[in-house]
C-alpha cells in the first residue's frame, strides 16, 4: 500500500455515545483525532468525557499517565465540518440513522476533505452503496461499524458497497489493525452481518417478555449463562437505545420482510420515552450506569 494512503488523521462527525467512543479509540492509538458535532458545545463535552474516562483508566492501572497525556494531545475539536476534515485521511460519521442526514453531512465532507480521504460511516444498517452514489464518491465510501462501547469491543465490521474500491477496503483493514480492532468484511446488504443477527435476537427477546415467558432478567440470564453471551439481549437493547433498535428494525422490515417487524412493546416504550440507559429506563432502570430490575 502506498505510504501516502496511510491514515494519520481521523475526523469524527458526531459526538454521541458512539462518536465519543470512536474518538477515544483513535486518539488512544496515536492518530490525530478531531471531533465535530452540529450541537454547539457538544464536541467539547465529549472531549471532557473522554478525559474523565482516561483518568479512570489511569486510576485503575490500565493506562499510565504518559499514555493519557499522549491521547489527550492527539484529541481536538472543531467548530464546523470544513475545519474538522480539511486535512483528514479518514472521516467517520457517527450521526443518527437517517439516510438524508448522512448524505447531507458527507456532501459537506466531499467539498472540504482531501481527495484521498476515506469516507467511513458508522451506520449499523443503512446502504453504503446508496450513500456513496448520492455523494458522488462511491469508490471512497465504506462502512466502519463499531460496537458499543468502542474502547472495549474488539470487532470492527467493514462494509463494502458496490462501488467501494479494493484500495479503500485495503486501507480500512490497515486502519482496523492500527487501532487494535479485529475486522470482518461484509457486502452491503440490509443489516450487514451483525445488526441483522443482533436485532432479530433482541426482537424475539422482547416478544418473549411481551407474552410473559419470563422476566427481563431471566431472559437475559438464559443467554448469558446458557450461550455465554457477555450481555443479554434486553440489557444490550437498553445500552444501544430502544429508539436506535426500533429504527433498525423498521428499516430491515421494509427491506427484508416480516421477520423484522418490531414488537408492539418496543414501539410503545419508545413513544413513552423509555429509551434505555440514556433516558434512565428501558427494560431495566439505570442508576449511575448500573442496570436494576424493574
Amino acid at each position: 500500500m502506498d505510504a501516502s494512503a496511510a491514515i494519520r488523521k481521523v475526523s469524527i462527525l458526531g459526538s454521541g455515545t458512539m462518536g465519543q467512543g470512536i474518538a477515544q479509540v483513535t486518539a488512544s492509538a496515536g492518530l490525530a483525532t478531531c471531533v465535530f458535532d452540529a450541537v454547539p458545545g457538544r464536541a467539547e463535552q465529549a472531549a471532557s468525557a473522554i478525559k474523565a474516562q482516561l483518568e479512570k483508566l489511569v486510576a485503575k492501572g490500565k493506562m499510565d499517565a504518559a499514555q493519557r497525556e499522549k491521547t489527550l494531545a492527539a484529541l481536538s475539536v472543531a467548530a464546523d465540518v470544513p475545519r474538522a476534515c480539511h486535512d483528514a485521511d479518514l472521516v467517520i460519521e457517527a450521526a443518527p440513522e437517517s439516510m438524508d442526514l448522512k448524505v447531507k453531512l458527507f456532501g459537506e465532507v466531499v467539498a472540504a476533505a482531501p481527495a484521498h480521504a476515506l469516507l467511513g460511516s458508522n451506520t449499523s444498517s443503512l446502504s453504503l452503496t446508496e450513500i456513496g452514489a448520492r455523494i458522488g464518491a462511491p469508490e471512497r465510501t465504506i462502512g466502519l461499524h463499531f460496537f458499543n462501547p468502542p474502547p472495549l469491543m474488539e470487532l470492527l465490521e467493514i462494509v463494502r458497497g458496490i462501488g467501494t474500491s479494493p484500495s479503500t477496503v485495503e486501507r480500512a483493514l490497515a486502519f482496523a489493525q492500527s487501532i487494535g480492532k479485529t475486522p470482518i468484511v461484509v457486502r452491503d446488504v440490509p443489516g450487514f452481518a451483525t445488526s441483522r443477527l443482533g436485532v432479530i435476537l433482541g426482537a424475539e427477546a422482547i416478544r418473549m417478555l411481551e407474552s410473559g415467558v419470563a422476566s427481563a432478567g431471566d431472559i437475559d440470564r438464559a443467554m448469558e449463562l446458557g450461550y455465554r453471551h457477555p450481555m443479554g439481549p434486553l440489557k444490550l437493547t437498553d445500552l444501544v437505545g430502544l429508539d436506535v433498535r426500533l429504527a433498525i428494525l423498521d428499516h430491515l422490515h421494509r427491506e427484508l420482510g416480516e421477520q423484522f417487524r418490531a414488537p408492539a412493546l418496543l414501539r410503545q416504550m419508545v413513544r413513552a420515552g423509555k429509551l434505555g440507559k440514556k433516558s434512565g429506563e428501558g427494560f431495566y432502570v439505570w442508576k449511575d450506569g448500573v442496570a436494576h430490575a424493574k
